[in-house]
């Protein structure tokens, strides 16, 4: 039992993968037994020859070698090859012939070097083998050592085609990786611009206010406190986000609930924005991500409002049904530039797929009648971003 615990290890130091070491055994024993005895492959038409000594060595040259045939394919190719014309200039005719055409296939299969010498070497090495059947031989047709030749390049053929096939796989699995990595990096890169932005632009007005404001102690004291307020609140959504990317996370994830829409419209009226907030409707039980994607739409339209129409009213309208949540934020007036100069622009191009991956539409631009800047999107719930 010891020893046949180290035949795996001993097979992966020499590079033999431990499945052909039985295939090339099982060929090896099938070749004497009487019933494939004289029975295997014969080209040439020699007479069948009873078996001797080189019978053992032609058999044993043919099926041994498979045992190491994606470590070695070229050694193996040579090896069996030789065994394979010993066995046929000799006459015996044996089943371990076979393994020819699957030398062929490894190589075909598994060489990535010289390819072409390879072939035109045993290509070469093949016709004076069949001169010499041809010659001591009955003197068979050319057209049989021809047809034999194509059914070996069928075999090569055939391990070329799976050589290309695993490397269009493992490609098709290095794209894909590609494209998830990058997918990754951009919903990390929309989190951190959705997160991150409104907060320090909140503070930012909040900071800029406060330095008009030293002739009011309490009103000072009041817009410092609402920087305060505003930075814990970026730290705990920082958080948040960061716990997500904890590969340790738990599988539950944890969305800004409906009712935090509110606390961000409070956050921006103390930045000085002047926003009405109108909610209609009863949020659904179960809404998948569609209350996220609700939360940083409005957070990004209340963020350029902030950046780009200070001191202009604001209306935030939610409305929640059945099957779907309607989110319209509009700006007054001078509200329409969607990124300030030298803006990313992941800002509203992120909300569209956000939304747009769970099915719904988004919309943002000026109001015709007005010159307003709207922002409406519908979200269906229950999906999962």
């Amino acid at each position: 039992m010891t020893v046949l615990r180290h035949v795996p290890e001993f097979g992966r130091r020499l590079g033999v993968k431990v499945w052909y070491v039985p295939l090339a055994v099982v060929l090896f024993a099938a070749s004497f037994l009487p019933a494939f005895r004289s029975n295997g492959t014969e080209i040439g038409g020699l007479p069948t020859r009873p078996f001797d000594a080189l019978a053992v060595v032609a058999i044993a040259l043919q099926c041994f070698p498979l045992a190491a045939r994606r470590r070695w394919p070229v050694s193996c190719l040579a090896l069996v090859a030789a065994g394979f014309s010993l066995d046929q200039l000799r006459g015996y005719h044996t089943l371990a012939g076979t393994a020819l055409p699957i030398a062929l296939v490894t190589v075909g299969s598994y060489l990535e070097r010289n390819r072409r010498p390879t072939v035109l070497l045993f290509s070469v090495a093949y016709v004076p083998l069949a001169v010499a059947l041809h010659r001591i031989g009955p003197g068979d047709p050319v057209e049989e050592f021809v047809t034999f030749y194509l059914a070996l390049a069928l075999a090569w053929g055939i391990g070329a085609w799976l050589r290309f096939a695993r490397a269009a796989e493992a490609e098709r699995r290095v794209r894909v990786a590609e494209d998830s990595r990058t997918a990754e990096r951009t919903r990390i890169a929309r989190e951190l611009h959705d997160v991150v932005t409104h907060h320090v632009t909140a503070m930012v007005v909040q900071a800029e206010a406060a330095r008009y404001l030293t002739a009011a102690p309490e009103r000072l004291d009041e817009s410092l406190a609402a920087v305060s307020d505003t930075g814990r609140r970026a730290i705990t959504d920082l958080r948040h986000l960061l716990d997500l990317l904890n590969p340790d996370h738990g599988s539950e994830t944890r969305t800004p609930a409906a009712g935090r829409v509110l606390t961000l419209v409070e956050q921006t009226r103390r930045a000085g924005q002047p926003v009405e907030f109108t909610e209609e409707g009863t949020p659904a039980v179960s809404t998948g991500s569609a209350d996220l994607v609700a939360y940083r739409v409005v957070q990004e339209a209340l963020t350029n409002a902030l950046k780009y129409a200070r001191g202009s009213r604001t209306s935030v309208q939610v409305r929640h049904g059945e099957k779907e949540i309607t989110v319209e934020v509009g700006t007054d007036g001078s509200g329409g530039r969607t990124e300030g100069p030298g803006g990313s622009g992941k800002g509203l191009a992120g909300l569209r797929e956000r939304v747009d991956v769970l099915g719904g539409e988004f919309s943002a631009g000026r109001r015709a009648e007005d010159g307003d800047f709207v922002v409406r999107a519908r979200i269906p719930v229950g999906g999962s971003a």
